[in-house]
């Protein structure tokens, strides 16, 4: 009893430190490829096929060991050895694909960089798999399909608790090479346990680890290899300080005369810029007649504050900023801007979601400018979709405006960026009754609550300009009039409107239809290569309808074909096997819809992410836990049911998620502080459940975690890359349902057996 506890200790610490490292290596992988839905989806996809790979390859080796317990102890000597060469492998990645210093780095380097660093670490890491069920099964005395449920099990109460520690704990204290070091020595400690039966000679050698770790971390060796590697990574800049936060890794680096704070690995914002802190705030605040409130979502500390505080009407600022660490960097590095902040008693600072912000305030305003990014990702793009809008336009006083600015060009707009501009401003039209655009190296977008608000033109703005005695430089009398050409203005709108002359209809942006994103990255991805251009263009003009008959085809053969094997076990083999890829498919699926459903609905409160994902893997615990006290008979059956509870559960989800979203702010909130967590507890249970029930029909444990490691890959790189920003999350979900649905046909066609042996 005793050596089986010891073993689930060592399983639960192997998720542990697995979770761990593969949010580190991520982020590692983000700063370096400026990282959105579809980077993370093509890594995660890297990640889970590596695991896979050696779940299934290395495992066969892992089963036939004669000393599993030292085998899995030597596999996590490696583990521990792998992971910090990793890291360092991942920055050095940038030094080797840049041709210059600061060159974008485009899709296919990415994956090439994500599929070759993290071979070694996850190969090993599905090997442990397979040696840890053998190990399990000799020291509890269980059957091997009862050890792999209980592997999984255990395994995944572990990466519970290891999401909850790195995303609250780990990532805001310790650097990532300080975070390798600790996990480094959870895993050789794990390995002492598993390697060394004398119990004195056990407890020597965990203690001389103990000791070795704690000297090393007073020596700071970890903190100085990391300030190497960082300065190699950012070569051709002056790194002046390095931070992680909750939302990234931030950076400050200076060149020539000017300091830019970078987010993993993508610029926010550069000190000196007046001509970005001009353009910012005066042509919106100039399109109202008198602004005495302005609303500033992100951005403010290249010195568009002091900018806006400049017109003499303004009563008060409500400046909101995601991330504190940015605010603490602001404080150190740039205290020009940082004192201009805070010295005026009308600026008042929000550490928050803008969007959670808007829910929750009771304030009204004059004008909504919203200084962020672009929509490079899920958590950006919430910020330029039709709902978000509804909830600017509850908050804009009766003549109040929004504004934001996205990149674009002085003389020619390819397609890409007019479907990408065209999106943004259909999504507008569906809200603002009145909406303008305003042309150059940035588009400016204005819309207001009511028609008729808005500047007749050029000679408007300027004339109050000079009613307000604004000196400006790059806002002024020559910028204005050229900008606002009229055959500027009448060619951009040409450009965004669809209809005889224009282009043709493009689908508007929303919170569960995420389309901008995929425009941008489509934009994005078409500067490096005309293949990409062409790929991405193919890829948006896939019909639906023929994309579920191609599924449906593909899923049909499989089923039928299944019934060519003449054994019995052969096909419950194939049944159950299919049953747990299609449930990994889903379940990649299931986690990104409540992830953003929740960032949609609640706002992005990293804690509350944290808890949602701990709760998500804690009911695949709980899941595989009562999947193995159910009774051994009627395997199929349940398999089959558990795969039509699957397909609903997308469905279901979404339209709970729109139910909240459509309530008033306070019930959404209250509402989803106990429906969220909930349905991520539900949604885990029901991929839990189906594993163990899986594992007692397939012999090979490694053969089994492979399929369901296989079908999430495949639902990473599908639901992020393509289905969920193309077609969105209703069309996404019938696709997953027509999976589930396929393996419940093919469960059906094997009756109730339970394992190969009836």
């Amino acid at each position: 009893m005793k050596a089986a506890f010891g073993v689930r200790a060592v399983l639960i610490l192997i998720g542990f430190t697995a979770a761990i490292a593969q949010i580190v290596l991520l982020r590692e992988l983000m700063v370096v490829f400026y990282g959105n839905e579809s980077s993370i989806g093509l890594m995660l996809g890297s990640w889970l096929f590596w695991t896979a790979a050696g779940s299934s390859l290395a495992g066969r080796f892992a089963a036939r060991a004669r000393q599993p317990r030292r085998l899995m102890a030597g596999i996590q000597v490696l583990i521990a050895a792998i992971l910090p060469w990793t890291i360092l492998a991942v920055r050095a990645a940038k030094g080797v694909l840049q041709t210059v210093p600061g060159e974008v780095l485009g899709p296919g380097p990415l994956l090439l960089t994500a599929f070759a660093a993290l071979a070694p670490l996850c190969v090993l890491s599905g090997a442990l798999f397979t040696a840890g069920s053998k190990v399990y099964a000799a020291t509890a005395t269980a059957s091997a399909g009862d050890a792999t449920g209980s592997v999984y099990l255990w395994e995944a109460v572990g990466s519970s608790g290891g999401g909850v520690v790195a995303g609250l704990l780990l990532i805001r204290y310790l650097n990532s090479l300080e975070i390798a070091g600790l996990l480094a020595v959870l895993n050789l400690l794990a390995a002492s346990a598993l390697a060394i039966a004398a119990r004195r000679l056990r407890c020597a050698a965990m203690g001389a680890l103990v000791g070795l770790a704690v000297l090393a971390g007073s020596c700071g060796w970890p903190r100085r290899l990391e300030a190497i590697s960082q300065e190699r990574f950012w070569r051709g800049q002056h790194l002046i300080a390095t931070r992680n936060s909750l939302y990234g890794n931030l950076a400050v680096v200076g060149t020539e005369g000017s300091r830019s704070v970078y987010e993993n690995g993508v610029v926010l914002f550069n000190v000196p810029d007046p001509a970005a802190a001009e353009e910012a705030v005066h042509y919106a605040l100039l399109e109202h007649p008198s602004p005495r409130s302005l609303l500033l979502i992100g951005g403010g500390l290249n010195g568009s504050i002091a900018q806006a505080l400049r017109h003499p009407t303004l009563e008060r600022v409500d400046y909101v900023e995601l991330d504190p660490v940015i605010l603490d960097l602001a404080r150190e590095y740039f205290p020009i801007e940082w004192l201009a902040l805070r010295a005026d008693p009308r600026v008042r600072v929000h550490v928050t979601d803008g969007r959670l912000f808007l829910k929750t305030t009771q304030s009204t305003f004059d004008v909504v400018i919203v200084n962020l990014p672009e929509p490079l990702n899920a958590q950006l793009n919430r910020f330029y979709t039709v709902e978000f809008f509804r909830e600017v336009s509850r908050k804009l006083t009766p003549t109040g405006l929004v504004s934001f600015q996205l990149r674009s060009s002085e003389d020619y707009i390819s397609a890409e960026l007019g479907q990408f501009l065209r999106s943004i401003y259909q999504s507008l039209r569906t809200v603002f009754p009145e909406v303008i655009a305003i042309p150059g190296e940035t588009v400016h977008f204005f819309a207001a609550r009511q028609a008729g608000t808005l500047a007749s033109g050029a000679d408007e703005l300027l004339a109050r300009l000079h009613a307000r005695n604004l000196q400006t430089s790059y806002v002024s009398e020559y910028y204005i009039p050229f900008r606002m050409t009229p055959e500027r203005m009448a060619d951009l709108n040409t450009q965004m409107r669809p209809g005889p002359g224009g282009a043709k209809v493009t689908p508007v942006n929303r919170d569960f239809a995420p389309v901008a994103y995929y425009f941008d990255m489509a934009l994005w991805s078409s500067q490096f290569n005309q293949g990409y251009r062409r790929l991405f263009r193919t890829m948006a003009g896939v019909d639906f309808g023929v994309m579920v008959a191609t599924f449906g085809v593909v899923l049909a053969a499989l089923v039928v074909g299944g019934r060519f094997f003449t054994e019995k076990r052969y096909r419950l083999q194939l049944a159950a096997g299919f049953c747990t890829a299609a449930t990994g498919f889903t379940m990649i699926g299931l986690e990104m819809l409540l992830l953003l459903g929740f960032q949609a609905v609640y706002g992005y409160v990293y804690q509350q992410l944290a808890l949602l994902i701990a709760a998500f893997m804690g009911g695949m615990a709980l899941g595989t836990w009562l999947g193995m006290r159910r009774p051994a008979h009627g395997g199929m059956r349940v398999l089959g049911i558990t795969q039509v509870l699957a397909a609903a559960a997308p469905l279901v989800l979404l339209g709970v998620f729109e139910a909240v979203g459509r309530a008033g702010s306070t019930s959404s909130l209250a509402a989803s502080r106990i429906a969220f967590p909930a349905l991520a507890l539900v949604s885990g249970m029901l991929g839990g459940y189906e594993f163990p029930v899986a594992s007692r029909m397939v012999p090979r444990p490694g053969t089994l975690y492979a399929l369901d490691l296989a079908g999430s890959c495949l639902g990473a790189i599908l639901f992020s890359v393509w289905l969920v920003p193309v077609f969105g999350f209703l069309k996404m979900a019938l696709l997953s349902a027509m999976v589930s649905l396929a393996a419940m046909a093919m469960t059906m066609l094997e009756g109730s057996a339970t394992d190969p042996a009836e």
